[in-house]
């Protein structure tokens, strides 16, 4: 247990736990003040010794020499004024030679005004002043010579390690001169460059810490050849997808081992250095600018607030519980109609799985009554609608399925919120909604229609957040590519030429917290994704990795796009509220316009029909139905009359 200190010996007490650490401080800074006054007192011996060879009867310079040695004051107390000896400056540092002409500056006009003080003359003042103004030039120059020396001194090149790999970096920039300062002058690193390249002409015959640039990309057969290096590291800060995607494949083309830097997120949240180099990994080919929004911007939002998730054991919704866990709201109740999920997520957030609290709810959001009987119970304030059947190819076969979770079952959830009056609604969508060509594709486009008319009827903050693929979520293609090469292979492709978007999960959530905050009534609020990858590249980076594994190209599947698209015929891309978040007016769809639609039709018949209400803009004239707050308990009774007849 740790000692308690009294509370009238605190000062006490922190000065004499700190004065441990003070000994090596203090005598770093005693010799850099050393330092600092013989570097004075020699410049102004210097300075004094040249001024004063005119007349041996010009005896008012030499009085400099006496001087000289008094400089010890202002010289340690302008140099602590400008922190030079209170470490506040990196080494080298362009804070750290400002503050080294401050102080030079500030000791020159101390000396002055005592010179002027000590000396009656005009003339001698004078020229007294003007031996002073060369002497600080010239103690500049020496503090900032021995700084310099130091620091080289520490930057030295030393020897690597007898089984170093010798690599080629790929990037002359800020990152690879980082790089490669601390791979030459960490004792024994795993790594020796022997050579750069980088695509900017400017950075030609560049040495960089006794490493040279020897041409860009072009040359990478050239350099490994007259090297000898078989590996080559991308050393390029934030770089595309692209361009990673590219210099791998340029790497493998010349049977060099490609290698890339941690990216900058794993360096501020991990234990990763930066000469930790490591095998590119999906997210590096994917390349995508992580979206890192400040959540504590929107954590007043949900402080709490009874907040309910449905659809919470998927890979969004338990992502958006672990966000929202942390963000401290009143009440967080996880709705999903698997009861494993359920389980492995409180897990996750608590630390076990007792299955005992009354914020677990089993419940299927097809089922109107018990969504009633949910929101009435735990009267939420948010809800985040995560909750839908989401494989394309299998709704495609099973169209009834899809009407019946994605369309109706959002309508259950919107109505139930609307009867409790829930301030927020945000209905997790997808870009397959944006001109949309399959069942999941119509149904995502009808709930987010449904949700904008809810908008209309409530006045409330009824939106959709629009993204595309997920990393690492539950079969996603990268994860179902990623099991073929564990199996084996064959990894199968659609299409040569199909590309997709993707996301992390971390981002998603991101988004669809901030779309809670500033999102407005009726819109979708789409993630500017970057640039759509190409899966067959992805298919062969893990092939490689795979030992060869083969990629067998199936062709596109029934309502598979070639490319999907984030912006739908129409949709403008504003961004009034962030400049990576697009706003899209989502035309309304009334309920009573969903009374044709029946699961039990047939697959073709049905797919028609929703085709048309995705499709459609709603009807000229029509007005929306009224708000759940203004409608009268014998309204109520019409209305669920009505929907009953809609279930099938």
């Amino acid at each position: 247990m740790a000692e308690r200190v009294p509370s009238g010996r605190i000062w006490r007490w922190l000065i004499l736990s700190r004065s441990v650490r003070r000994p090596r401080r203090l005598g770093r800074a005693g010799i850099e003040a050393a330092f600092d006054i013989a570097a004075w007192i020699v410049a102004l011996v210097a300075a004094a010794g040249v001024a004063d060879a005119g007349p041996p009867g010009n005896t008012a310079l030499i009085e400099v020499v006496p001087l000289a040695l008094t400089v010890a004051l202002p010289v340690v107390g302008c140099g602590l004024a400008a922190g030079l000896y209170r470490h506040r400056y990196q080494r080298g540092s362009i804070d750290e030679m400002l503050a080294l002409f401050t102080a030079a500056v500030a000791t020159a006009l101390c000396l002055v005004i005592a010179t002027g003080l000590v000396l009656p003359g005009d003339n001698e003042t004078v020229a007294v002043a003007v031996a002073l103004a060369c002497g600080a030039v010239l103690a500049l120059l020496i503090m900032l010579g021995g700084r310099y020396a130091l620091i080289a001194l520490r930057l030295r090149v030393r020897a690597a390690s007898t089984s170093a790999t010798d690599i080629i970096v790929f990037g002359a920039g800020e990152a690879g001169e980082l790089l490669i300062r601390r791979l030459v002058t960490e004792p024994g690193a795993a790594y020796r460059p022997v050579a750069l390249l980088d695509d900017d002409p400017a950075k030609r015959q560049l040495l960089m810490h006794g490493v040279p640039v020897l041409g860009d990309r072009t040359c990478l057969a050239e350099v490994a050849a007259s090297t000898g290096a078989r590996v080559v590291v991308i050393a390029i800060a934030g770089a595309a997808g692209s361009v990673i995607r590219e210099l791998v494949s340029l790497a493998e083309q010349q049977d060099l081992r490609p290698k890339v830097i941690p990216s900058l997120h794993e360096l501020l949240h991990g234990s990763a250095r930066i000469d930790s180099v490591r095998d590119p990994m999906i997210c590096d080919l994917l390349g995508r600018r992580p979206i890192r929004t400040d959540l504590e911007s929107v954590a007043g939002r949900f402080s709490g607030r009874r907040i309910l998730v449905t659809g919470a054991g998927g890979s969004i919704g338990s992502e958006l519980c672990r966000q929202l866990n942390r963000l401290d709201p009143a009440r967080l109740v996880l709705l999903d109609r698997d009861e494993s999920a359920l389980h492995a997520l409180e897990f996750d957030l608590h630390g076990h799985g007792l299955l005992i609290s009354d914020d677990l709810v089993v419940a299927d959001i097809r089922d109107a009554a018990r969504m009633k009987e949910v929101f009435a119970a735990f009267r939420p304030q948010i809800v985040f609608h995560a909750a839908a059947l989401k494989h394309l190819t299998l709704l495609e076969r099973h169209p009834g399925e899809a009407l019946l979770t994605n369309v109706f079952g959002t309508l259950a959830v919107l109505e139930a919120a609307a009867r409790t009056g829930v301030e927020a609604f945000v209905n997790i969508s997808t870009d397959k909604a944006a001109d949309p060509i399959s069942v999941l594709g119509y149904t995502k486009r009808i709930a987010e229609r449904l949700t904008a008319q809810f908008a209309d009827q409530t006045s409330a903050a009824y939106l959709s957040v629009r993204f595309g693929n997920v990393l690492g979520s539950r079969g996603s293609v990268l994860t179902s590519m990623s099991a073929q090469v564990a199996a084996g292979g064959p990894v199968t492709v659609t299409h040569p030429d199909v590309t997709r978007y993707f996301m992390t999960a971390d981002e998603a959530v991101q988004l669809v917290l901030h779309a809670a905050v500033i999102g407005r009534g009726g819109e979708a609020l789409v993630l500017d994704m970057g640039e759509p990858v190409r899966i067959a590249d992805i298919a062969r980076r893990l092939g490689a990795d795979g030992q060869g594994v083969k990629i067998v190209f199936t062709g596109l599947r029934p309502g598979e796009k070639l490319s999907e698209h984030l912006l739908g015929t129409g949709e403008c891309d504003s961004r009034p509220a962030h400049p990576l978040i697009r706003h899209v007016k989502v035309p309304p769809l009334r309920q009573a316009d969903l009374g044709r639609l029946r699961a039990a039709d047939r697959a073709d018949v049905l797919k028609a029909k929703l085709a048309r209400l995705a499709a459609h803009a709603p009807r000229a004239g029509a007005e929306p139905l009224p708000g759940p707050r203004q409608q009268s308990s014998a309204t109520w009774v019409v209305r669920q009359s009505s929907n009953a007849a809609v279930r099938p």
